[in-house]
């Protein structure tokens, strides 16, 4: 059988790799491909290339003479998908919510001996806050844009949402080390009331189709159920933390 042979041309400068080279190069491999590798080294070499094929970026594959075109053209070349940007997806919240699992269960493991008890449940909430937390202040701006395009109280007081994604997380915070409650609790039951009215208003309600800012403001995460997931969280996590010392005083 014939060797395939395919012809790549990508920027290996001494200061930047282009990772789609890599990429490029890495799934011609993985397709059976013999990979004639030509860097390009300079600024001036790539516009040159650019220039005598009539392209606008890098890399460049041919198989056979002819131009397949950069990494996302070569995806396409041999039947695979090419994600879209813009195409709006529950994944990143899914994946905080599954890693801040198994983080509860791993505590919970390390600390009592077994994966299963109902700090771990705590934990879970409380790590997820953390984490959903930490996604905003990345870039508060952004958050607080795309916040203030359906919560309720931040409509009415801008500044609220700036302070949103601090407050989840001192309350996520206190909460998973099980301290100062009389300041977590208030917190998390205001916080997490306010955006589950908005969301159930915005969404069910308004029948608006918005993205949610709950993984902050860069995401494709739409509005909607698992985004009143948070919040009816925040406010469960705070009635049962408040509910549990009774409970325990009563037996």
């Amino acid at each position: 059988m014939a060797t395939k042979k395919a012809v790549l041309h990508r920027m290996v400068m001494p200061t930047h790799t282009c990772p789609f080279g890599l990429k490029a190069k890495d799934l011609l491999r993985r397709q059976g491909y013999e990979v004639e590798d030509h860097w390009l080294r300079t600024r001036e070499e790539t516009d040159a290339f650019k220039a005598e094929h009539g392209v606008k970026t890098t890399p460049q594959t041919f198989i056979g003479g002819e131009r397949i075109g950069g990494y996302d053209d070569l995806r396409r070349f041999f039947g695979k998908s090419v994600p879209d940007p813009k195409t709006v997806t529950y994944r990143p919240v899914v994946v905080v919510f599954a890693m801040t699992a198994l983080m509860a269960l791993a505590a919970s493991l390390a600390a009592f001996g077994t994966p299963l008890t109902v700090r771990a449940g705590e934990w879970f909430i409380a790590f997820s806050m953390c984490v959903l937390a930490a996604l905003k202040l990345q870039n508060v701006e952004r958050f607080a844009t795309m916040f203030l395009n359906y919560d309720l109280l931040a409509k009415r007081w801008v500044p609220y949402s700036y302070v949103y994604p601090y407050a989840e997380g001192l309350a996520g915070v206190l909460m998973a080390a099980g301290v100062l409650t009389w300041l977590s609790v208030p917190i998390a039951l205001v916080i997490g009331a306010i955006g589950a009215v908005s969301v159930i208003k915005a969404v069910y309600v308004d029948r608006r189709e918005l993205k949610c800012a709950c993984v902050g403001g860069d995401s494709n995460v739409p509005l909607g159920f698992l985004s009143l997931t948070e919040n009816v969280m925040m406010v469960a996590m705070a009635l049962w933390m408040v509910a549990a010392p009774i409970l325990s005083a009563g037996h």
